[in-house]
């Protein structure tokens, strides 16, 4: 797996509001060759860009995402996409995906084979999927078994190889103040790539890189492209 070096956070990180196409459209303008994004269901099992498991911090109107279908989210604020949307502006605009299965409480499976059976038949692989929900990155991989998946974590756990070869994992994806030299080593020895979030200053960046990530995950792409792209 190859990773485009800078990874926009959220579509397009502090560029635009996250989990949009204006924030897609952004990292796009900004140079970024690839972004990250979350995937949550409604209610009628739409997947939709949704980080939180409520709306009220992100749009105009608040309630629980899994309780409300995609008609009552888009009639309060038409500016939430759903996935085949974001799928959509990202073959237009020639970015790679990192597309996180993002579930609401006890919808974990059911999101992971929903949203991967989706992706089955509409993407073009360009990218990788993962999940903080073991159970719902294993659905995910049962549904579309073809794709790339990454391991999804804080630091590196202690079992971090099994839950890798579990999933067949090609990647690993660490909190960035979490990696040091003998996780970094640890992987390394592996021979699995990993990138780290969410990172947004240059020294740290400049640790992480050093200590052979293969892409950062940042909100600030706009600085650290300059540098690191």
């Amino acid at each position: 797996m190859r990773y485009p070096r800078i990874i926009a956070h959220r579509c397009g990180g502090r560029l635009a509001m996250e989990n949009t196409i204006a924030g897609l459209v952004a990292a796009k303008q900004c140079g970024c060759r690839a972004v990250e994004f979350d995937v949550m269901l409604t209610a009628d099992r739409v997947p939709i860009l949704m980080h939180d498991e409520t709306l009220d911090r992100t749009t105009r109107i608040g309630g629980r995402v899994a309780a409300l279908t995609l008609a009552q989210i888009r009639a309060g604020d038409g500016r939430v996409p759903t996935l085949g949307e974001a799928v959509g502006a990202c073959e237009r605009l020639g970015l790679w995906a990192n597309i996180e299965l993002k579930p609401a409480a006890g919808h974990e499976e059911e999101t992971g084979e929903v949203v991967c059976r989706w992706l089955a038949r509409n993407w073009n692989g360009h990218g990788v999927i993962s999940s903080f929900s073991a159970r719902s990155a294993l659905a995910g991989r049962r549904a579309l078994p073809a794709a790339a998946f990454a391991l999804l974590c804080c630091g590196l756990p202690a079992d971090w190889s099994a839950q890798a070869g579990r999933l067949d994992a090609v990647a690993v994806h660490l909190g960035g103040q979490w990696v040091d030299a003998a996780a970094a080593a640890q992987l390394a020895a592996a021979g699995l790539p990993w990138a780290a979030w969410t990172v947004n200053d240059a020294a740290t960046a400049e640790r992480l890189f050093s200590l052979g990530a293969a892409a950062l995950i940042t909100d600030r792409p706009d600085l650290l492209l300059p540098a690191f792209a």
